[in-house]
């Protein structure tokens, strides 16, 4: 197998390349920056604008496996611009993968991200893969045309999937050091009424799903979640015990989140409890299952 992966020098991307070069597995990915082109031992990398519909057509050579993972970061600010950003930075980037596709050749497997994000809020539902999804906030409005871009793959390949990724759990960036700074600093504390359900998932086994879906030729649309979502007080008091630090803080209301975030604290005060069962019933298994483990490999390999 040889692999191409957009997003590569992100979160996400930089762990799977990480994970395929202890597999064996050759490596091309795509970077929006000439500086990060030879960044990546044992990797090839290639230059790629979504914006302009740019590519060096090179990095499909050998490729029968494509990951598809780029896209900005909606954490930051949701101004016009960044807004803007956000979405032509998922939908430009798939339409040019399809537009060089069709020019040089289908290939055998792509595997497309997407977040969970795309399914209603609810402190009651638990959702799968089959459930009805409704355009009811600005997040799930990105994720459903980031998915619809996505499926106009689908005829490119012999095996088309959609990830669709929960909170990613990492000592290197994401949601887990944002949370984990205030409570090092004893400030720590859950947002609006901390029931939220946290659908979370080890950047280990993230990685590792994305390769047993390429290994094994699924089809189809998957979460990626553990199998056991908490309440985000849950999560806020599990980090507390694995830095040993306790969290005794009042919850942040929800009124003030929404003055300072705006539509945005959608992010901290949504809640979605996604299943896992599928890709258990497909044969996937975590590594880390449990939050607790999660957590204290996490910081175990920090200390």
């Amino acid at each position: 197998m040889k692999l191409l992966i957009t997003g590569a020098t992100g979160l996400i991307g930089s762990s799977l390349i990480e994970n395929a070069q202890k597999n064996n597995i050759k490596v091309h990915y795509l970077t929006t920056r000439k500086s990060m082109i030879n960044s990546i031992p044992g990797a090839i990398g290639f230059f790629w604008n979504p914006s302009t519909q740019e590519i060096d057509i090179q990095c499909f050579e050998g490729v029968d496996t494509i990951i598809h993972l780029a896209g900005a970061s909606i954490s930051k600010k949701w101004t016009s611009k960044n807004k803007k950003e956000i979405f032509e930075s998922r939908v430009l980037s798939t339409q040019l993968l399809k537009k060089e596709l069709e020019e040089n050749g289908k290939v055998k497997t792509i595997i497309c991200a997407s977040a969970i994000g795309i399914y209603p809020n609810s402190f009651h539902e638990t959702f799968t893969e089959k459930n009805k999804i409704l355009n009811e906030n600005y997040l799930q409005k990105i994720v459903i045309e980031w998915e619809k871009e996505s499926r106009k793959l689908s005829s490119l390949a012999a095996n088309f999937s959609i990830i669709r990724i929960g909170l990613v759990l990492s000592a290197r960036g994401g949601l887990l050091t944002k949370l984990a700074l205030p409570i090092k600093f004893m400030a720590g504390s859950a947002f609006g009424s901390g029931r939220q359900w946290q659908s979370w998932i080890h950047i280990s086994d993230l990685s590792n799903l994305f390769l047993h879906c390429a290994m094994n030729n699924w089809k189809g649309l998957f979460n990626a979640v553990s199998p056991n979502p908490v309440l985000q007080r849950e999560l806020i008091k599990e980090i507390g015990k694995a830095l040993n630090r306790p969290v005794f803080l009042p919850n942040i209301p929800s009124f003030i989140l929404k003055i300072f975030l705006g539509e945005r604290s959608i992010l901290v005060l949504g809640s979605q409890k996604i299943s896992a069962k599928l890709i258990l019933k497909k044969g996937f298994l975590f590594q880390f299952s449990g939050l607790d483990n999660a957590l204290r490999d996490i910081y175990d390999k920090k200390r």
